[in-house]
């Protein structure tokens, strides 16, 4: 395969993270380009949130080393919206965003996420998906060229669940962010990623491209595959 010419948008080398002695992260080399969609999985406890955190340079005091390269212009997306429940709708989304047209771009941002004429609703009159729009409005706004999405799906039903994912692709295409996914769910990141990656110990035990094109639903066979390389990884029996 040609090499991407795409620039790096994220490098880490040699990147440790530890706690109470136990190493969480031991010796992460990660390089996500821009425009790539890169998933994260892992079992429980394996460092997966960690990471995210510390590309987001969100675990100030925790024990660790390595070198880690990630551009200022970035937003995280959690697993709850984390909205302000005193603030209206496009108060949510253009806090902290700067110019004299931040209201209008607020207002365009709500729109793409389907949320036009919700502006002045509370955030808690919406719907957990609906939060999470707004959440993700929130985050692509400031045009971020990495996106860090810690399980943001992970609460939601499976109906909307496929439909966030939908819409996700559809914003990742349009403002074109280096995105890192975080999740539990193997079918999640054969469905929205380029490159998935299997964290086991500290380090990377597996890494796949996803050479599938979009919508993935209508490849079964071609993913099945790559579901199984994925369960094993993870530890999950497969039966024949």
């Amino acid at each position: 395969m040609a090499q991407d010419a795409r620039k790096l948008t994220v490098r880490t080398a040699g990147l440790e993270r530890g706690f109470d002695g136990r190493a969480v992260l031991d010796g992460i080399d990660l390089e996500i380009r821009a425009g790539e969609f890169v998933a994260l999985l892992g079992r429980s406890g394996s460092g997966k949130s960690t990471l995210l955190r510390a590309l987001a340079e969100l675990d100030h005091g925790v024990p660790g080393a390595g070198t880690i390269e990630v551009p200022e212009k970035r937003a995280v997306v959690f697993q709850d919206s984390r909205l302000l429940p005193w603030a209206r709708v496009l108060d949510n989304v253009v806090l902290g965003l700067r110019g004299a047209d931040a209201t209008e771009r607020g207002r365009t941002a709500l729109a793409e996420v389907g949320l036009a004429g919700r502006e002045q609703a509370w955030p808690n009159e919406l719907s957990g998906g609906e939060q999470q729009r707004v959440s993700l409005a929130r985050s692509l706004v400031r045009e971020p060229e990495l996106l860090l999405a810690d399980e943001p799906f992970g609460a939601l039903d499976a109906l909307t669940k496929i439909r966030m994912h939908g819409l996700l692709q559809e914003l990742c295409a349009k403002h074109r962010p280096a995105v890192l996914l975080v999740t539990h769910d193997v079918d999640e990141a054969i469905a929205l990623a380029d490159r998935v990656l299997v964290l086991d110990h500290g380090s990377f035990a597996v890494e796949l491209t996803i050479d599938i094109p979009h919508p993935r639903t209508d490849h079964v066979v071609e993913t099945a595959g790559y579901r199984r390389i994925l369960l094993e990884a993870l530890g999950v029996e497969i039966s024949v």
